[in-house]
């Protein structure tokens, strides 16, 4: 009898990267994962965060002819529930930063619906049906789906989404999307999409994907550089026990996470893991001597 597939997750693959490296690298990484996914179906499906992520992306994609536009499917890793204009949406930033550069179908980029936003719980239960409603014909035949009069009313909680590629930042405090240190929300194990009105920083109502939509895609990329992520580097990476928010995104097999840092100092962890550094399948850059002088941009906290 052939075995179960594991369940552990792997560990995180490690990419210590010059600034000056970065967004190439980065653009690399995503083109590979793109070229994955249509090998194997009509597109790529992906969630990003805001922040400074999206200033990576634009110099990292734009002038990449191997980008396929067209077959992107961008939702959002998480939402502050504020207008889609308003200073602190991420879907402001990333659209500005990078997606009003590019020639991505409108309708393939999912933001929030602004209908009901004094009501976070409806905006969250909204996404969450946008999310069905893309990935319900990947599942048609499976137990996660119900349907009455031929049409899809629900799910059954027991599986989720499986995005293509997920990209993340690490907050200072080791949060990442919404999902901050101690609170409930990291216990979420049944909702794709959830919500807060009480997020320690403000906009205080967001909404966001929850651990088990993050811990099934088939890779989760976290970009943390800048000087003021090397401390909380080390301890997601060397000390998970803490059970800070960014150390529990653990894909599942076959699933993995990579963490692309800055190779300067602290911002690269001195334990085991360091060990376990090791190139992506694709052409990167020598890493640079210990003693490189070569610092990390500063970067906007997630």
């Amino acid at each position: 009898m052939t075995p179960a597939p594991s369940t552990t997750p792997h560990p995180a693959i490690l990419y210590a990267l010059p600034k000056d490296q970065v967004a190439r690298s980065l653009g690399d990484f995503v083109i590979k994962a793109q070229e994955e996914a249509l090998s194997k179906r009509s597109k790529f499906t992906l969630a990003v965060s805001g922040g400074s992520l999206a200033n990576t992306l634009v110099e990292g994609l734009t002038s990449r002819a191997e980008v396929k536009w067209d077959k992107w499917v961008v939702f959002f890793a998480d939402e502050r529930v504020v207008p889609l204009d308003h200073e602190d949406s991420n879907y402001r930033i990333v659209h500005e930063g990078l997606f009003s550069k590019v020639p991505i179908p409108t309708q393939n980029i999912h933001p929030i619906s602004t209908e009901n936003l004094d009501d976070p719980e409806e905006v969250a239960h909204e996404y969450e049906k946008q999310l069905m409603n893309e990935f319900a014909g990947k599942f048609l035949t499976h137990p996660f789906f119900c349907f009455s009069g031929g049409g899809l009313i629900g799910k059954n909680a027991v599986a989720f989404p499986r995005f293509d590629l997920i990209l993340l930042g690490a907050g200072p405090d080791g949060h990442t999307c919404s999902l901050f240190p101690g609170h409930d929300l990291l216990k979420e194990d049944s909702t794709w999409v959830s919500w807060l009105n009480d997020s320690p920083k403000p906009p205080s109502t967001r909404i966001t994907l929850t651990y088990p939509v993050l811990n099934h895609a088939h890779k989760v990329a976290f970009v943390a550089i800048g000087e003021g992520k090397k401390d909380i580097i080390q301890k997601l990476l060397d000390h998970p026990e803490l059970g800070l928010p960014s150390s529990l995104v653990k894909p599942i097999p076959p699933g993995q996470v990579y963490w692309s840092v800055c190779r300067r100092g602290r911002s690269f962890p001195d334990s085991i893991h360091k060990e376990r550094l090791q190139a992506l399948n694709y052409s990167t850059p020598p890493l640079p001597h210990k003693d490189s002088k070569r610092g990390c941009r500063k970067s906007q906290n997630n």
